[in-house]
């Protein structure tokens, strides 16, 4: 691994007490998949003083914007929604049967702690699941697996009306409580840093160079889309909005290193050794070659990666809209995506952060991105 330096921003530490506040209440405040307001206010709120305007869409995505005037675009992205759960079926004892709402896993959720977002605010609930004596009392019966069609909630109602008056309702929302945590060596947890970590780092991008008041020669669009679980909505639509020249997408991608992952079809990549680049049909052949020299010019270490027909990212929103995009996606490596525990690395973020912010400093309009 390369040996640490001081970037451009004049400082070996990038992240402030203050981000790293917002970091933690980012992380712990929910934004499910079309239900993404609430973090997106935050993300505005600590955005706003360091872009020159903002707006957002018609489904929420929301964007702060440097140099609004200037017609050379370029976007740095991530995606706001994290997976849940809808309440589906209420029973008349008051138990309620759920649909996923993106890829949730329902391996992981028993005996989980949930909050159901219903009209008078939040209830807690539980993921109820039978006692280990009663699955064992008959050692002939087939042991039970959690499937969608039998996990269900528990809010302490016992009836459906006792369930309606707490404000909960068919089509109400429900996220898993667990929240952001430290753990030794520099590892964090939490629910959704998949890909809330990607909001946080791009607005980190926007505060380094207001800080360090530095100026683009291009209009820098800094992007937190909405609806990314559910098949790349937001980014879809706010691709052909703002119709940008050039796209950076950052996302999560998996730690390899960790058991029952297979490196021969996922690759090799690991938390604590740097973002992580790939090389895929979306991903523009000449914007990567620049990001990796930027790498290597700044000393900051790079894991490559090989995607097949898609990114399975934002990135295929942009690269592919209007008239095409070059796109490229930068990755921090995450463990256990998807489950209530992802858990990430801190240096990964910083040199991630690093990464995007010397790669707008190094591109103008001018950079020529041409195949032909």
């Amino acid at each position: 691994m390369a040996k640490s330096t001081k970037t451009s921003t004049g400082s070996a530490s990038i992240l402030t007490a203050k981000s790293q506040t917002f970091l933690k209440n980012y992380i712990n405040n929910p934004s499910p998949v079309g239900f993404e307001s609430s973090g997106q206010q935050l993300w505005l709120d600590y955005l706003k003083p360091y872009v020159d305007s903002y707006f957002t869409d018609p489904y929420g995505t929301a964007v702060g914007v440097v140099n609004p005037k200037a017609a050379f675009k370029v976007v740095i992205e991530a995606h706001a929604d994290e997976i849940s759960w809808f309440v589906n079926y209420i029973t008349p004892e008051g138990l309620l049967y759920l649909k996923r709402n993106g890829g949730v896993d329902h391996q992981i959720a028993p005996a989980q702690r949930v909050f159901i977002h219903g009209k008078k605010g939040q209830v807690p609930a539980v993921f109820g699941w039978p006692a280990i004596h009663t699955r064992l009392s008959n050692p002939d019966a087939k042991e039970q697996q959690p499937k969608v069609d039998n996990l269900f909630l528990d809010c302490g109602a016992r009836s459906r009306k006792e369930v309606e008056d707490l404000g909960v309702h068919i089509g109400a929302v429900v996220t898993y409580q667990s929240g952001y945590d430290e753990l030794a060596y520099d590892y964090l947890i939490g629910r959704a840093f998949d890909n809330r970590v990607g909001g946080f780092m791009i607005a980190e991008v926007a505060r380094l160079l207001h800080e360090n008041k530095k100026k683009l020669p291009f209009g820098l669009y800094v992007v937190n889309a909405v609806q990314e679980e559910v098949g790349l909505r937001g980014a879809e639509m706010i691709a052909r909005r703002i119709k940008p020249d050039v796209a950076i997408i950052t996302d999560v991608t998996h730690d390899t290193t960790t058991p029952m992952i297979n490196k021969i079809i996922e690759g090799d990549v690991a938390c604590g050794k740097g973002p992580s680049l790939a090389f895929g049909p979306a991903v523009h052949n000449k914007l990567l070659s620049l990001v990796q020299d930027v790498a290597a010019k700044r000393d900051i270490p790079v894991q490559m990666r090989a995607v097949s027909r898609s990114t399975g990212t934002d990135t295929d929103s942009f690269a592919y809209a209007n008239d095409g995009c070059p796109s490229v996606l930068i990755s921090i490596p995450l463990r256990y995506m998807h489950t209530t525990v992802e858990m990430l690395h801190k240096k990964d973020i910083e040199q991630t952060i690093q990464l995007m912010y010397e790669t707008l400093l190094t591109l103008t309009p001018q950079t020529n991105l041409r195949y032909l």
